[in-house]
């Protein structure tokens, strides 16, 4: 409940401060036609919403637009040449009752109450019943935004730290699967500067120390059980079921309300995937085959159920492996590349185990493994430390719009 007074956004709209459009067609033969560098926005609320590049604009002024397909995002554009696709609206503020910054931050606080999808879409007819703007002197609006948009501006930071890291953690992985880490925990000299050192092989060129290890000799790999769909359910009680749909697509297990199923019938005990199995995907419906054959350690605060779908990896020689390498090793982009050729089918993509035992992976000595999952936990525990501070801030930055917006808490000197 806001303490503020408000007017609804048609108000605004009749008296003028207000203006909402929707953006042009823009297909792909115009883009194709009109190269050039104008960023073109579009109705996903992902990469801030940009859809392309273009060498028309339709406009160069600050705007806020929103996704009308796409769920009802709302964005805050700065003045800069761009265009909008017809998924798109827009709102022009006119005058100067109104701060652009200050109704952005306003909408974005209410769009969290409020659910558009592609059945109930976020038409400029529908959005200006449904969105208030409190009625604030114009200097305190802009406080309020100067506030947020610090807090914008510390968030992206943390991304951006977080997306350095992922960067050098591909790179490194990289490294450590084709040079491995010496006694002395440095990576070896790249085959370039020291030929001697390295080895070439039917998988690449690998330090001479290393093997090349046939994966049928060194793991198996067994099918899930057929669960009784007549059991399934989107929501608790009952244990959850893996599936295909909890792998991430950059490595990992995760689980949402959108992506957990239970299972709500009889369990044969066989069936359950404690702490510390290894697991991969066999069938995947990704238009991109972005998670077939996919490797993860199951890392969860409770049981799992093992699915027909997912395969369950068994470790024959425990003193060759250090656990956690073999599933980065098996997570190699040079495995996973195969098992996607070799895959079957075209809508859905299926592997077996038996196509997945056929790879080979380099196997570098067991202490070797070990000075590579230290390195590579290292640069983890920077990404989670980050991770967890970003999700904080933005926790705070829920709570902080809500105080600020509605004058539950006051701005100093307003």
């Amino acid at each position: 409940m806001s303490e503020f007074p408000t007017q609804r956004l048609d108000e605004f709209i009749a008296d003028g401060s207000v203006l909402l459009g929707r953006g042009d067609v823009i297909s792909k033969d115009d883009i194709e036609a009109h190269p050039g560098p104008y960023p073109i926005y579009s109705s996903s609320a992902h990469n801030n919403g940009k859809f392309g590049e273009y060498g028309k604009f339709m406009f160069d002024e600050e705007l806020i637009t929103w996704s009308v397909d796409g769920g009802g995002y709302f964005f805050y554009r700065p003045k800069h040449k761009y265009s909008v696709t017809n998924v798109c609206g827009y709102m022009r503020l006119r005058g100067e009752k109104l701060h652009p910054k200050f109704v952005y931050y306003s909408l974005v606080n209410q769009h969290r109450y409020l659910t558009f999808d592609y059945t109930s879409k976020a038409h400029p007819s529908v959005i200006k019943k449904q969105y208030w703007l409190p009625t604030i002197a114009r200097e305190q609006q802009q406080k309020i935004a100067a506030i947020l948009t610090c807090v914008d501006t510390s968030i992206e930071k943390t991304e951006a730290l977080i997306a350095k890291y992922q960067q050098i953690k591909a790179g490194l992985m990289h490294d450590l699967f084709t040079r491995g880490v010496t006694a002395d925990g440095k990576l070896r000299p790249p085959r370039e500067q020291a030929p001697e050192l390295y080895q070439e092989t039917p998988i690449g060129w690998i330090p001479k120390e290393w093997e090349v290890a046939e994966l049928k000799s060194e793991i198996g790999i067994a099918h899930g059980f057929a669960f009784s769909g007549e059991y399934f359910s989107d929501t608790p009680p009952g244990e959850v079921l893996l599936t295909p749909g909890n792998f991430h697509r950059d490595g990992g297990l995760y689980f949402t309300v959108e992506n957990t199923k239970y299972f709500q019938g009889p369990i044969p005990p066989a069936t359950v995937l404690p702490n510390g199995e290894m697991v991969t995907v066999m069938t995947d419906l990704s238009p991109q085959t972005l998670i077939l054959g996919r490797f993860a350690i199951v890392e969860t605060p409770f049981f799992l159920l093992h699915n027909q779908r997912i395969g369950r990896v068994m470790l024959k020689r425990k003193d060759r492996w250090d656990w956690s390498y073999l599933c980065y090793a098996l997570n190699d982009e040079r495995v996973r590349r195969k098992i996607i050729v070799e895959a079957t089918g075209t809508t859905v993509r299926h592997t077996s185990p038996l196509r997945i035992l056929g790879n080979r992976v380099a196997r570098p000595h067991l202490e070797e493994q070990r000075r590579s999952i230290e390195v590579i936990r290292s640069i983890e525990r920077r990404l989670v430390e980050e991770q967890a501070s970003l999700l904080k801030s933005k926790q705070e930055k829920l709570g902080l719009m809500t105080d600020l917006l509605t004058g539950q808490v006051r701005v100093k000197g307003s």
